[in-house]
């Protein structure tokens, strides 16, 4: 059998079970190997590798997760943004200053008082930390109900509640902000039977106290619980409280990936967790190798992008002006999506498309590059090209070679041919926002 085994063959649970019997028979090369190319398949990334295999012959031991204890803000729920607008308007009424959100890192997981500190130092402002706040706080809260969940939050929270695991929220905020950041989705607050605020203990994190004392309101061990977290801060915390931490890194720039190199694993989004690597049950829902997602949809002339489609990589992407719908982008996570696209009148077609910075060529912006999976005799650019985005195959990565880009661009295009020949997929080609 281990002869016989290709890259991608088999299903993950599988490939995970079959590393772990290789290396309880001594065959820790062999095992490496497999899990090599299940990382590379599911582009799971080095954290995922090196978390299995630097256990060695203790993997079967892992003990593995049975709690899972969320942050709250920058994880479960976008209300970064919302202090963005609010500090944005204020500091230009107030101050006549330009919010520009610099150190957000010196804010991010922290305190309300801490974090009106940081903004106060940063823009020189006339008042103290304690007055910023009190000046803030109700213009941050009124906005509370239009924090929206971040992409994968409702699918694992519904996900762990089904399978009755036991779960929690340890965060820096207030109690009563906590209560009112909840209560706008449905399900939330009855969900989280153990919530532990900030407010509630006499150190918060990157102190422990937070996740030790959910991990006690759960009646579990430390070392079965999971922390979800954004923050560096919250990072410290979980690792302090002897947990396992998942890093959904609110600080993605490339200076900022020292701040999140303890935790055990580190994604791009929720979408991209795979609940099997700590003993959790797995999803259920992909569907022809993507995952079926809340659609989403576009339109704007096809403009003259980075030269790089045709030229070097053989594959000519289609490039839109961003400014149109500049704020759905920034809501989006990065990483490779597949959908349907029309074309003035030349017809549907199947697409596939890249959407954040891609990481081999270093974009400055924040892009969507939609690679349409049809030849087309001539260019068309200034053509209307309306996409609608249905389904999430992979994270966005960076590659050795071009080489190896080019093979997985052409790989994430026959998942994306197949997925869209099947449901839910398929019945987009009939959508009414392509027929107009």
């Amino acid at each position: 059998m281990f002869c016989k085994l290709k890259k991608g063959l088999l299903p993950h649970s599988s490939e995970l079970l079959l590393t772990t019997i290789c290396i309880q028979a001594g065959l820790k090369e062999l095992g490496t190997k497999i899990l090599s190319q299940y990382a590379s398949t599911r582009e799971l990334g080095f954290r995922n590798l090196t978390f299995f295999v630097r256990k060695g012959s203790n993997l079967a031991m892992e003990e593995p997760m049975s709690n899972v204890i969320f942050d709250l803000d920058g994880t479960l729920l976008d209300t970064e943004r919302i202090v963005d607008e609010v500090c944005e308007e204020f500091l230009v009424a107030k101050y006549g200053k330009q919010w520009d959100g610099r150190n957000l890192e010196k804010r991010l997981g922290k305190k309300p008082l801490q974090a009106a500190a940081a903004i106060v130092e940063d823009y020189e402002l006339p008042c103290t930390p304690e007055q910023f706040l009190a000046e803030t706080v109700d213009l941050v809260r009124g906005r509370f109900r239009n924090a929206k969940a971040l992409p994968g939050a409702n699918r694992l929270l519904k996900h762990l509640v089904a399978h009755k695991i036991p779960i929690a929220i340890g965060s820096n905020s207030y109690r009563s902000f906590i209560a009112e950041k909840l209560a706008p989705h449905s399900g939330w607050t009855e969900n989280f039977p153990v919530i532990v605020a900030g407010d509630e203990v006499q150190e918060p994190k990157p102190s422990p106290q937070i996740f030790l004392e959910a991990a006690k309101r759960l009646n579990a061990t430390p070392s079965c619980c999971l922390v979800i977290e954004d923050s560096p801060t919250g990072i410290t915390a979980g690792k302090a409280a002897g947990m396992k931490v998942v890093a959904v890194p609110s600080l993605p720039s490339k200076a900022s990936r020292h701040l999140y190199a303890s935790a055990d694993q580190i994604l791009s989004s929720l979408l991209d967790f795979k609940p099997e690597l700590w003993g959790l049950p797995p999803f259920q829902d992909w569907i022809a190798n993507a995952l079926p997602i809340e659609p989403w949809y576009i339109s704007g002339p096809v403009i003259r992008g980075f030269g790089r489609g045709s030229k070097v990589l053989g594959i000519p992407t289609a490039n839109l002006p961003t400014g149109a719908f500049s704020k759905q982008l920034a809501e989006q996570v990065c990483g490779i999506y597949l959908g349907w696209a029309r074309l003035s009148d030349k017809g549907v077609f199947k697409m596939v498309m890249s959407v954040g910075w891609n990481p081999y060529f270093d974009n400055a912006e924040k892009t969507v590059e939609p690679w349409l999976l049809h030849e087309f005799p001539e260019d068309f650019y200034g053509e209307e090209l309306r996409l609608i985005v249905v389904g999430y195959i992979r994270p966005e990565a960076n590659f050795s070679s071009l080489e190896d880009l080019i093979n997985k661009i052409h790989e994430d295009g026959r998942i994306a041919k197949a997925a869209l020949d099947v449901p839910p997929y398929s019945a987009f080609q009939e959508d009414k926002f392509l027929q107009q």
